[in-house]
């Protein structure tokens, strides 16, 4: 048995987590991959919350979420996730943020440090106890800043309410991405 890669280790703490009918937020849908698992994890009674500031990221994840007849379970909005509270009012399980560019787009639009940070303050509220953040981290482009600066926010979480990990592989070429994660622990 191998080593999960950061993604598939992402998708397993989540999955750990999830019920049918449970809230859950796809903080950057970006091409619709992590809507698509949390859609299919919350079953016709749950809900999936997802945001880009990119319309070309919601109607790919639309795109994507129809073929499996999925959309209907998932609410995409048009807006930056710092702006979370005005749509998710429910305690949620599960959130995932992929930060960075949307692949194959404009790589000048990407995910920010402050509106990153400020998602993940909204999330803490919202977040059950035993729910889980997942921050996919890039840092071989311009988001290596971002990663730093949201590295170094979590590690200021108080530890007897939350549990915070990072997931690396040290050893590939390539700045590989890398997962931190965040288990709320209790209120």
């Amino acid at each position: 048995m191998s080593f999960q890669r950061v993604l598939e280790y992402a998708h397993k703490l989540v999955e750990e987590r999830t019920n049918q009918g449970d809230i859950v937020v796809d903080a950057t849908l970006g091409n619709g991959n992590d809507t698509l698992f949390l859609a299919k994890l919350v079953g016709d009674s749950g809900r999936v919350y997802g945001f880009d500031v990119q319309r070309e990221a919601i109607a790919k994840t639309i795109a994507k979420l129809k073929i499996d007849n999925l959309d209907s379970r998932v609410e995409c909005i048009e807006a930056s996730h710092e702006y979370i509270d005005k749509w998710v009012k429910e305690p949620v399980t599960a959130a995932m943020f992929n930060l960075g560019y949307l692949p194959g787009s404009d790589k000048s639009i990407t995910t920010k440090p402050q509106t990153t940070i400020k998602a993940i303050e909204i999330l803490l509220k919202l977040l059950k106890v035993g729910g889980v953040i997942t921050l996919v981290l890039y840092i071989g482009h311009d988001g290596g800043a971002e990663a730093a600066e949201v590295e170094k926010y979590l590690q200021t979480l108080p530890q007897k309410k939350y549990a915070v990990i990072k997931y690396r592989f040290l050893n590939q070429v390539h700045n590989p991405p890398f997962l931190i994660a965040i288990e709320k622990i209790r209120e």
